[in-house]
């Protein structure tokens, strides 16, 4: 299935393919103040909308991940990284996505304080 989502004000827009099975409730110290619910995908299946210069971008801790936002509304709809085997991947914020209503979808908590 085709997605389409984006931020609060629509500055930044994109279209994300695949079937959301599960999404990731992670509380590590950005993801819990974020409040984001994360469906990962491979990053090809990710298509930015709005030129790559118009996305603010954050990285803490190892800063091996990319989480990127909107400099006007402030809404982080995606993060960009590797996956533990080396493969390039996005973290979608599947609140950020259109018409897709989250108490329909399996949530699965994730520890990443502890990690």
């Amino acid at each position: 299935m085709k997605y389409q989502g984006g931020c609060h004000c629509g500055h930044i827009r994109f279209e994300a393919e695949g079937e959301i099975a599960q999404v990731l409730d992670c509380n590590c110290s950005f993801c819990r103040k974020r409040g984001g619910l994360l469906w990962f995908i491979p990053r090809a299946q990710l298509k930015p909308t709005t030129p790559e210069a118009d996305l603010a971008t954050y990285r803490f801790n190892t800063r091996k991940l990319a989480h990127h936002f909107c400099r006007d509304c402030g809404i982080a709809p995606f993060s960009e990284g590797t996956d533990p085997g080396g493969r390039a991947m996005a973290a979608v914020n599947v609140r950020c996505l259109d018409g897709v209503e989250t108490s329909d979808l399996t949530i699965v908590k994730f520890d990443g304080r502890s990690k």
